[in-house]
């Protein structure tokens, strides 16, 4: 399908339009390999967020905010990584406006840790915004945000195989983030979503995908990523040990439940967390930084997640998200 045909294929799919033998047929059609039409991906995520239910806030703080997420999938196991590096993105001045659910493939989903944290994630959406306008950081439960997924996802169920659902929500930020750090569980999809995001409006954007099919950037490989910047999107890889990071194997940086991946946090801001559980958070960081322009590149924004880790800026930030959340 080119853009338009997809487009209105998609906006059917919204609407209701079709029934459920006809949905089915339709996500079984859209095949997500590596022969996934970019157009297609592009016109899927306008027409989701076209169904959305938007952050309200101002423009001006809307060209401000960005996204630090994973598509999940990936089976490694790892603690809530994006959200670790979100709370302490936020805490070097970024405005995070997260866009995630509870957990699905793993134990512990990025809502399923902040609430473990003490973050109050039955706000409204209006509250939800006087959150991020507060303190620089919110969370956005995807199913408070996308309604017409109702119908869709009893059937999407059904499906066993990956359908192109698994790599939309990151597309689709409810605050319209026109910047993002983006992981997905396969390579093949790292150039393909960055281009979206340059159809879509993104103005930076980094989608990253590891050797070993982790969504995040990884100390236990070289990491596949590109990079839109100024309506260019250029493809690169990413090797920690460039930066002075020892790698380290996936075991270390393996998670468990709410409660476990909650104190892994902790212990990182804390500095009392393993090398590796730390190190991970800090290449991640300082790419949504260079992302949000708040760096130079990669080497400058590890400098500046160091000292917010260093003079307990994060764990500040994190007691400042927590108190605000549960004031409104």
């Amino acid at each position: 399908m080119n853009y338009e045909e997809a487009k209105r294929s998609f906006t059917s799919l919204f609407k209701h339009e079709m029934n459920d033998a006809q949905m089915r047929e339709f996500l079984l059609s859209v095949k997500l390999d590596e022969s996934t039409n970019t157009q297609t991906i592009a016109a899927a995520a306008e027409v989701m967020r076209s169904f959305a239910i938007l952050l309200p806030i101002s423009n001006y703080l809307r060209s401000k905010v960005v996204d630090i997420v994973g598509t999940g999938g990936d089976k490694i196991g790892s603690f809530n990584i994006s959200s670790t590096v979100a709370i302490l993105a936020a805490s070097c001045g970024s405005m995070v406006a997260k866009h995630g659910s509870r957990s699905v493939t793993s134990k512990s989903g990025s809502a399923d840790m902040f609430e473990e944290l003490g973050v109050r994630l039955d706000l409204d959406i209006e509250k939800s915004a006087r959150l991020l306008e507060e303190s620089g950081f919110t969370f956005m439960f995807a199913q408070n945000h996308h309604p017409a997924m109702k119908f869709i996802m009893p059937v999407r169920k059904t499906i066993p195989d990956k359908t192109i659902f698994n790599i939309l929500g990151p597309l689709t930020n409810p605050a319209v983030a026109k910047k993002s750090l983006l992981g997905v569980f396969n390579k093949a999809f790292v150039p393909k979503m960055a281009e979206a995001l340059r159809i879509n409006g993104a103005v930076s954007t980094m989608v990253v995908s590891s050797e070993e099919g982790m969504d995040e950037i990884s100390i236990s490989d070289i990491t596949y990523a590109s990079r839109l910047k100024d309506g260019v999107v250029d493809e690169f890889i990413i090797d920690p040990q460039e930066y002075g990071i020892r790698r380290a194997p996936l075991k270390a940086i393996v998670g468990g439940d709410a409660k476990e991946n909650a104190q892994i946090l902790y212990n990182i801001f804390d500095g009392k967390s393993t090398d590796a559980q730390r190190d991970i958070v800090l290449v991640n960081a300082a790419s949504a930084l260079m992302v949000d322009g708040l760096a130079r590149d990669i080497q400058d924004g590890l400098e500046i997640a160091q000292m917010a880790l260093k003079t307990r800026k994060a764990k500040e930030k994190l007691k400042q998200i927590i108190e605000i959340s549960n004031k409104l």
